[in-house]
């Protein structure tokens, strides 16, 4: 049995298929090596720096108080199975990548809607015990809160969680964010000037 079927190229087409095969493998491989695509498989906050336009989301949680207990995937990814979580990795990952790649990301960045649901499940997941047993807030979803009016989002009333204040640079203006080194190497940079 045969899982892949035979290809069969017409004989004058065969180099040209070649050519084009390996310019398409150098295109994949040159797109994972500068987008550094390896990195967001880890749990890293680092790695959403890859993108600069996120250095101040970075830095102001760098200075808020979840950074001890909390990195970028505990709240922004679903943590009911790993499948759902490496999922919307990739799907959001997708979406940032043409955003950031066609240059169209917005002045001010905020959540999805898909997004603010995850990150409203997490905070209910990680303050559970505040949220049933000492406020009584109880617990409620994104959608029943914001469509259907029967309570507010988390971060109605917790605005500078866990961003700060505005989210932008100037709520840490000293702050160091290890932003990626340049990926072109040093020679290509001298012949360049």
């Amino acid at each position: 049995m045969k899982i892949f079927p035979k290809i069969d190229i017409p004989r004058g087409w065969r180099i040209a298929f070649i050519v084009l095969f390996g310019a398409f493998c150098g295109i994949a491989a040159y797109t994972v090596y500068m987008s550094r695509a390896w990195s967001y498989a880890s749990y890293e906050p680092s790695a959403c720096v890859n993108c600069h336009v996120m250095a101040p989301q970075y830095a102001s949680w760098f200075h808020s108080s979840h950074r001890e207990r909390a990195n970028c995937n505990d709240c922004h990814v679903p943590h009911t199975s790993t499948f759902a979580k490496y999922a919307f990795k990739a799907q959001d990952g997708l979406y940032h990548s043409y955003v950031f790649t066609m240059r169209d990301e917005p002045m001010a960045i905020r959540a999805k809607e898909a997004s603010s649901n995850v990150i409203m499940d997490n905070c209910i997941r990680c303050h559970t015990d505040l949220n049933t047993g000492f406020v009584n807030t109880g617990m409620i979803s994104f959608t029943e809160a914001k469509e259907e009016g029967k309570g507010k989002a988390c971060w109605d009333c917790h605005r500078d969680v866990a961003h700060g204040k505005m989210s932008n640079i100037s709520s840490a203006p000293n702050s160091l964010v290890p932003l990626p080194e340049s990926p072109v190497p040093d020679w290509l940079k001298e012949r360049m000037k």
